[in-house]
Order: C-alpha cells, then sequence, then structure tokens
C-alpha cells in the first residue's frame, strides 16, 4: 500500500497518513487482513519521524480501523471496509442533500468538490 503525505499540506503529516491508508480502504486497494508498511519503513521513505507515522497509525487503531500489537505488523480490521465505506456514502448523501437544497447543479457541486480536493 502506497501511503503519501504533502509537506506543504497545513493538515498535520499524522493526520495525512491515517488520511492516506482511510483512502485506501475507501477504495478498495486495501481490504481486511491486509498488512500495513512498517512504520519505521514509512518514515524512511517519506522522510518523516517515526513517531508522526505512529501517531497516524494510532488514529486509525482508535477508530477501530486498524489492529496495532507491538512487535507485529499493524493491520486492517473487519470493521474498515465496512465503516470506510459507509462513512463515504454518508458524507455524499449529505452532501447531495446540500446540494438540493442550494440549488446547485451537479456539475457546480461536483467543482466544489475538485475545488476542496485540490485545496487539502
Amino acid at each position: 500500500m502506497l501511503i503519501v503525505v504533502d509537506p506543504s499540506s497545513v493538515q498535520p503529516l499524522a493526520d495525512q497518513v491515517a488520511a492516506s491508508v482511510r483512502g485506501a480502504v475507501a477504495r478498495g486497494e486495501a481490504v481486511p487482513g491486509d498488512k500495513l508498511p512498517s512504520a519505521r519503513a514509512v518514515a524512511a521513505a517519506l522522510g518523516i519521524n517515526l513517531h508522526t507515522v505512529l501517531r497516524g497509525y494510532q488514529q486509525l487503531r482508535d477508530e477501530g480501523l486498524v489492529e496495532l500489537r507491538r512487535g507485529r505488523a499493524a493491520t486492517i480490521t473487519e470493521l474498515a471496509a465496512q465503516g470506510g465505506r459507509l462513512h463515504l456514502r454518508e458524507a455524499a448523501e449529505e452532501f447531495a442533500g446540500a446540494v438540493r437544497q442550494l440549488g446547485a447543479s451537479e456539475e457546480e457541486a461536483l467543482d466544489a468538490v475538485r475545488r476542496a480536493l485540490a485545496d487539502r
């Protein structure tokens, strides 16, 4: 699994690590039972502090998306596959409702999402 961060973003790096894994789960690139790369390997590959990666992994653990065991690889949980897709779907439905309420077109809504994603 590829974990990416943007050092120029205002979002903290640990949050970006967690978001990268969440995104991989939502896209189906990571499934329950998959192992995350070691925090040490991610830190070295991205040129960031080991503890930053660990904080990102701990966020995922606290959300129930990853199981962490000392000395073993972090593993994607069954909850991650269910929860990630459900949260994305719920957020999309809420956004669609807001778009309808504002009277915006589908193209305007998609442009707004693209701009918001580009700003992250």
